[in-house]
């Protein structure tokens, strides 16, 4: 067996396998190699004639299993002696699919994979067609939400491991679910993280630390390494597609870009799996450049997740305008935004203070390039008390936010639980065993929030076990009164989407959305049908700009009088028109 390390700068390296030392040869480009049989192995850098030797068995960069945890010794695992039972899988694009975000904690009681199969029927019955998880690669700690992952390659143990991993995928494909992961590139967890003692991996920061050396000297390895490690989730793994974390924080100045690189990898993996791949971005740069097509002189991301989106809707339903939500209120916001992807689109952003974004050229961009969602984990988590919409908000606007989502020419994204309106709380939670680690992370954060008026004592513990419990999906809400309705909504509007292909027609030119000028009421015209939805406080009579022929779906008893339809507040219709 020939185990092997990049370290460039280093003078002697050895393997230290199964409790014994191994001198390890220098090859070309600062890589070490050595061949011997065994299990368990680590590294030491340095040099036995100088100060710089060292003793400390670093785990591999490119660990493929951590069994004991980050800071221990990896574990050799063999790819190959899985027997996977996937063979006639042949994958799903992303156009006309509903994405289902999930954290593998937090997703059932016993927080693992094998658990999470025994929930896939349910998002089967929902018309989940894409599986979105949290990263799933190693973190210090028994839980967090995965973005504090140093070793990108090694499965979380707790999980349940790589073989956990490759079940679930198995699994989803059997019930004809794709399967997403969320990956993070662009900064490392601040406990086991051991890239800079092995070589010039990082080069400057960002908000959450060292951002990765991605065009200086030895970035050609640095680059390896990320691209190495996306093929590897999408062959080895068998996944259909990454989510990419945060992609404004790679700091990239050479001609072709990462991203532009994953991607024209990505598509030639593809092709020789014969099945789709996606890639989709999470970007705060408000560029189409990354979903644009390569002879397009884009990146040639397949999607990216559609945050003015999300703010434009979340002031719409929540009235809420503080922060970067502050520009969401401006008249005509929503409707804006709705027709055109970005709100910010080489315009002035008081959050950022300074214009921000470009426009996306809706004549050729179509819409299921950009994700729509009414939360996330993000947008749930990073609240100082992990509240979702369902805590603050009527059942019946987050009626017609839903049906707006579903409604519109994006692709559809759910955060676990919101389908059936869940109770639970999502908070930020971390488990570091460092204790002056976990103190400095739990005092931040109290302090963060207590500049936004928030008390320390009403921000969760981050590293309390009870925040972890209390983030729990609880499963016996779906069958429940409050509960049920929205559930059934959901379920309704996803397949009315896929039986109406007025719904999800992804074209941005020509969609026309007309609002109230207070925008009390909003409509969305879609071919033939209608989508009515009364935000008002009063009941309204909302112009449909056609005589309705039939009521598809409604929620809060609307009236329908040929081209008028009479809203409650808080409700919607559905309708066909003539």
């Amino acid at each position: 067996m020939s185990f092997t390390v990049w370290a460039p700068a280093a003078d002697r390296v050895r393997v230290r396998v199964d409790g014994v030392d191994h001198e390890m040869t220098a090859g070309d480009g600062g890589w070490w190699s050595a061949d011997v049989t065994g299990t368990d192995y680590a590294f030491l850098l340095g040099d036995s004639d100088s100060d710089n030797d060292s003793d400390e068995p670093l785990p591999d960069p490119r660990s493929r299993r951590q069994p004991d945890g980050v800071h221990q010794p990896s574990r050799v695992y063999d790819h190959s002696a899985f027997e996977w039972t996937d063979q006639s899988w042949t994958g799903r694009q992303l156009p006309g699919g509903v994405l289902y975000e999930l954290h593998l904690g937090t997703f059932t009681p016993d927080g693992t994979l094998d658990a999470a199969i025994a929930r896939l029927g349910h998002l089967v019955d929902l018309g989940i067609t894409h599986v979105e998880l949290l990263p799933v690669n190693s973190f210090d700690g028994l839980a967090g939400w995965g973005y504090d992952g140093v070793l990108w390659g090694a499965v979380h143990e707790p999980y349940g491991g790589p073989d956990g991993l490759k079940r679930f995928v198995d699994a989803c494909h059997a019930r004809g679910l794709a399967v997403v992961l969320d990956v993070v590139y662009n900064h490392l967890g601040p406990s086991g993280a051991y890239l800079d003692r092995f070589g010039p991996y990082f080069a400057g920061r960002n908000d959450w630390g060292p951002g990765l050396n991605l065009d200086g000297p030895g970035s050609d390895e640095v680059r390896r390494y990320v691209v190495d490690n996306a093929l590897s989730w999408l062959r080895d793994f068998h996944f259909d597609g990454l989510r990419l974390d945060a992609v404004h924080a790679l700091a990239d100045h050479r001609a072709t870009h990462l991203l532009e690189q994953l991607a024209i990898e990505v598509e030639d993996l593809s092709t020789a799996l014969r099945r789709p791949l996606t890639l989709i971005a999470e970007s705060d740069l408000n560029d189409p450049k990354l979903v644009t097509t390569r002879d397009g002189n884009g990146y040639g991301l397949h999607a990216q997740w559609s945050d003015d989106l999300h703010h434009a809707l979340h002031v719409t339903l929540t009235g809420e305008t503080s922060g970067y939500y502050t520009d969401f209120a401006a008249p005509g916001a929503l409707a804006r935004t709705l027709r055109e992807a970005f709100f910010h689109a080489g315009t002035w952003s008081s959050f950022r203070e300074r214009t921000h974004g470009r426009p996306v050229d809706t004549r050729v961009t179509p819409g299921n390039r950009f994700l729509a969602y009414l939360q996330n984990h993000d947008q749930v988590g990073n609240r100082a008390t992990g509240d979702r919409l369902s805590a603050t908000v009527s059942p019946g606007r987050l009626a017609c936010g839903a049906a707006i989502v579903f409604c519109s020419p994006y692709t559809p994204m759910i955060f676990m639980g919101e389908e059936w309106a869940a109770s639970t709380p999502w908070q930020f939670f971390a488990s570091f065993p460092d204790p002056e680690l976990a103190e400095a992370v739990r005092t931040g954060r109290r302090r963060e929030f207590g500049r936004h008026g928030w008390g320390e004592s009403e921000v969760p513990d981050p590293m309390d076990p009870a925040t972890v419990e209390r983030s729990r999906l609880d499963w016996t809400e779906p069958g429940k009164p409050g509960h049920r309705e929205m559930l059934e909504l959901y379920r309704a509007l996803i397949a009315l989407r896929r039986s109406h292909p007025e719904l999800a027609d992804p074209r941005l030119a020509g969609f026309e959305v007309r609002t109230a000028p207070d925008d009390s009421w909003l409509v969305l015209h879609r071919g033939t049908l209608r989508l009515a939805c009364n935000f008002g406080r009063e009941p309204t009579p909302v112009p449909l700009g056609a005589p309705a022929t039939s009521t598809l779906l409604t929620w809060g008893d609307p009236a329908i009088d040929g081209p008028v339809a009479h809203l409650p507040p808080d409700s919607f219709a559905l309708v066909t028109t003539t």
